[in-house]
């Protein structure tokens, strides 16, 4: 088992269940996080902890160790003269709020109407199980 604070470099795709691929490190450098600092979602560490070096494994991750569960109390409303530009805002694409230490938040654009503009703020893999092929391919102190 791989100890906390360890640097740890995978090769890694994500799929959902129907096979579709949302993320991979394919063609890119193999992805570095360090164990035990939540860098990851839940379930890909807990994989990655119990493996060995030149280890491939494929996990399939409840949206519970995932993302979460997609939560109605995620959706928000604001009336558009509060916003500036509203006019321009792309109903179906996310745009970025400024979070308060100045991090980017997502939000989906769900629709305007009624003087309202209304954003989803769920992660856009929430609600989701995930499976993903991951081959370890160092650890660090």
């Amino acid at each position: 088992m791989i100890e906390n604070d360890k640097k740890v470099s995978v090769h890694y795709k994500g799929t959902l269940d129907d096979g579709s691929v949302f993320d991979s490190s394919e063609g890119r450098d193999p992805l570095q996080f360090t164990t035990g600092q939540q860098m990851m979602i839940p379930g890909f560490e807990a994989a990655v902890v119990e493996m060995n070096v030149g280890d491939t494994v494929t996990v399939h991750i409840p949206c519970a160790e995932a993302y979460g569960e997609y939560t109605e109390q995620a959706i928000q409303h604001s009336p558009v003269d509060q916003i500036p530009n509203a006019d321009q805002l792309p109903v179906g694409e996310t745009i970025y709020f400024q979070g308060p230490g100045g991090q980017p938040i997502p939000a989906k654009v769900l629709k305007i109407e009624d003087g309202e503009a209304w954003f989803d703020f769920n992660h856009q893999l929430a609600g989701k199980d995930l499976n993903f092929e991951i081959t370890l391919v160092s650890v660090e102190d």
